[in-house]
């Protein structure tokens, strides 16, 4: 018996020795150290983040990550590494990886049910929070890092005016705001441009703080899910918002877009993509911080608009993203001794993971942002990107 139980243990620690060997040759491949000390190389605290990491691929590392098994001091430049290398493919074989990708294809997991989850779990989380991390104008989509913005804030307004422009918006517009967060877009563009603004969300947190915001402007917000819109606007803007809608239903919404536009109107849409249409939804990300989220393909846009709308430009400014993401981590880093009582390390661990993961997945060109401009019925003349 004894014997038997020596051999056990020198079997398991065979098994032990081999997967630390196999991480260690994957990493190397990126230029990552297991144990190393610079900033992007991997600490092992916990010898059972190993199997979650090779068998979870990105569910597995954030996990681990999260629950203090690994240590990794900056998270982006690991991310960048492993995205560049082609690593990602080689890891995450778990059958419960197949059936999370399966339900995306079989489930249509944003119903009408659904769709409020993440404005409870996640934008209803502190609007505090969020004015911590954000700029002052609580900007929550990426900011446009050109002709001179070097501040977080500026980069926000700088976005905001270029949505404006190329919008052409005249004083006196209606203009309706799909996913409009606290308002930021609809409060600069009355101020600055003389509209008024209709906004809906799923967040009660971002209503009752955005309408305060807003103060006397012409700017409303409606507490409502998307597919409930039927009225008409010179132009419509969603920006951020259309990573909730799932491809089950990107069909629905350009109908319901093309419902509310008026025939002369604009209609924009910022949204992050992905490079592999048909890929699944990313686990960590919707188990933690966006449920219910999905990145569209490029083809998968321009499919919901077959019929509905001419595209009359598209502006990838994705590698502004990093920039953004890593202001934000900063801002949070800085404001963090206020919050560690209430949220507790492991919400700081995993806010930290969110921010620099994604920051990372810009970084290596893997995720993009698109801003697309579209006509229900065709520019005459032909459309000018003003930017």
């Amino acid at each position: 018996m004894v014997k038997r139980m020596v051999m056990d243990r020198e079997s398991s620690d065979t098994k032990a020795d081999a997967r630390y060997a196999r991480i260690e040759s994957l990493l190397a491949r990126a230029g990552i150290r297991v144990d190393g000390d610079r900033p992007w190389d991997l600490k092992i605290r916990d010898p059972r983040a190993i199997d979650r990491i090779l068998g979870y691929g990105n569910l597995g590392l954030g996990e681990a990550f999260m629950a203090g098994w690994v240590e990794i001091e900056r998270v982006d430049e690991f991310v960048d590494r492993v995205l560049r290398s082609g690593l990602a493919r080689e890891v995450g074989r778990s059958p419960w990886l197949w059936w999370h990708a399966l339900k995306a294809r079989l489930i249509n997991c944003q119903t009408r049910d659904r769709c409020w989850e993440v404005g409870e779990r996640h934008y209803d989380i502190g609007n505090a929070f969020y004015r911590d991390m954000l700029d002052p104008r609580m900007t929550y989509t990426c900011g446009f890092w050109g002709d001179g913005a070097e501040t977080l804030a500026a980069a926000q307004e700088h976005k905001l005016d270029v949505i404006c422009r190329k919008l052409d918006l005249k004083p006196g517009q209606r203009v309706l705001d799909i996913g409009c967060g606290w308002g930021s877009f609809m409060i600069y563009a009355a101020e600055h441009y003389g509209i008024e603004c209709v906004g809906v969300t799923v967040s009660k947190e971002q209503t009752a703080l955005g309408q305060q915001l807003a103060g006397d402007l012409p700017v409303t917000f409606r507490l409502m899910d998307y597919r409930d819109l039927d009225e008409r606007f010179d132009h419509v803007v969603s920006i951020g918002m259309f990573e909730h809608v799932g491809r089950h239903n990107y069909d629905e919404y350009m109908r319901v877009v093309r419902r509310c536009l008026d025939p002369d109107g604009l209609f924009l849409l910022h949204t992050i993509g992905t490079g592999h249409e048909g890929a699944p939804p990313d686990p960590w990300i919707g188990k933690y911080i966006f449920p219910n989220g999905e990145l569209p393909a490029m083809q998968q846009v321009i499919d919901a608009c077959e019929g509905r709308f001419v595209v009359e430009d598209v502006h990838n400014f994705g590698a502004d993203y990093d920039r953004t993401l890593m202001a934000w981590y900063e801002n949070v880093e800085r404001a963090w001794p206020r919050w560690r009582e209430r949220y507790g390390e492991t919400f700081g661990r995993m806010w930290t993971y969110y921010l620099q993961s994604c920051a990372g997945g810009f970084r290596a060109r893997q995720t993009q942002l698109w801003q697309f401009v579209l006509s229900p019925e065709g520019v005459r003349g032909g459309y000018r990107r003003p930017v």
